[in-house]
């Protein structure tokens, strides 16, 4: 198998090999100390399993917040190695680092179909710097490497770049299955394709904008970053949120649209708004109230949007459509999720906080995809090369 020009695991001979995997296990903890959401976890277990069945000696490498390069017990990967035994039915124990002797005595020790832990990647300064003697290190150890995690395949760091410089080096099932799904968006899609785009940044997706501007048929707009498209077109919206520095941006992307460069933009024809002690209220983006705030797509935009994404026969969506997080701010999100989950055709979701809207409102199962990625998802849908990707390409032979 071959995605976008990479080996994978499947293309190569694992049984009895030691194998480091490169997996996102960046989750969530609660107040406990224990994983919150295991979606990460689960979305790597085909890679796993698949090496384990195989009679590869797995070591599994992540990172686990922003430590940055120091030791943070807040932050070990202990219970990551706790929730994957469950998940497997079988023990992960959790190394005491990534490089040190003890690390090299229990990597010797692994048995066939065995699996260990490696501690915090990023407690090492040389991870984030990309360091050629800690990558050196990480990688003398073993002798396979294995990239599943495409939530970091932007990043040029020692455990996703580094390591390709003296390993064999292939791609997992799960970066394979995310380059398949986007890739899709880009390949040209099947039309009518849809883009939704909320979130609070115009400046997060203004890449994603231009790229997926000239291959779409319409954009959707909601969400903090709708609000500095509407600041473009003269309105005053009162105390919402408004990138003023992105304004200029916005203009030229509509400017854009009538010339024919960009596909149409819609934008919110209703908002729900609040003020500080009143109750909230629907008005035309036009008739905010000085001091309120714009924190959901009307209805009359829900309905409309969903429209657009019923014809459609590709959908990409990221960014929710306002405070989704608060039931009275909710309506346009769950909107946009049910029909996104409606649509019979390829719908892709990504971002993290689309991602827990759509856990929400109870329609994960029903997506095409849904992406891992979150920065690396829309980078790789502006267009640019992501530094994982390369590295995979121009990796040592297997």
């Amino acid at each position: 198998m071959v995605a976008q020009g990479v080996r994978t695991v499947q293309d190569v001979e694992v049984e009895g090999r030691r194998v480091l995997v490169r997996v996102d296990f960046n989750v969530p903890l609660n107040a406990e100390g224990e994983v919150a959401d295991d979606s990460r976890l689960r979305a790597s277990l085909p890679t796993i399993q698949h090496l384990r069945s195989r009679g590869a000696r797995v070591v599994l490498v992540s990172h686990l917040g922003r430590p940055k390069g120091k030791v943070d017990p807040r932050l070990s990967m202990r219970p990551v190695a706790a929730r994957l035994t469950t998940l497997l039915g079988r023990s992960v124990p959790l190394a005491p680092g990534c490089v040190e002797p003890e690390v090299r005595h229990m990597v010797g020790e692994l048995a066939p179909g065995g699996v260990l832990m490696l501690e915090n990647v990023r407690f090492y300064p040389g991870e984030e710097a990309n360091d050629p003697a800690f990558a050196r290190d990480l990688a003398s150890v073993v002798d396979l490497f294995v990239n599943d995690a495409f939530g970091v395949a932007h990043r040029a760091h020692a455990s996703t770049v580094g390591v390709t410089q003296h390993l064999p080096s292939v791609a997992g099932l799960l970066l394979v299955r995310e380059l398949e799904a986007l890739g899709a968006l880009l390949d040209p899609a099947e039309r009518p394709f849809v883009v939704v785009l909320g979130g609070a940044k115009v400046s997060d997706k203004l890449g994603v904008i231009a790229n997926l501007g000239r291959r779409a048929d319409r954009l959707l707009l909601g969400g903090g970053l709708a609000n500095t498209f509407l600041a473009a077109c003269g309105l005053d919206l009162g105390d919402s949120l408004v990138e003023s520095d992105m304004v200029g941006e916005a203009r030229k992307v509509l400017d854009a649209v009538k010339d024919g460069r960009c596909c149409p933009v819609e934008l919110p024809r209703d908002v729900v708004v609040a003020g500080d002690s009143e109750h909230s209220r629907i008005v035309p983006p036009s008739g905010v109230p000085r001091g309120w705030r714009v924190l959901d797509i009307g209805p009359r935009t829900v309905k409309e949007y969903a429209d657009f994404i019923a014809r459609a026969r590709t959908v990409f969506w990221n960014g929710p459509m306002g405070v989704f997080e608060r039931e009275e701010y909710a309506a346009g999100t769950r909107g946009v999720a049910n029909a996104v989950a409606d649509n019979e055709g390829l719908t892709v979701i990504g971002g993290g906080d689309t991602l827990a809207a759509v856990n929400r409102f109870g329609v994960q199962g029903r997506v095409t995809w849904a992406s891992t990625g979150g920065g690396a998802a829309l980078e790789f849908l502006e267009g640019r090369e992501l530094p994982g990707l390369a590295a995979l390409r121009r990796g040592a032979g297997t």
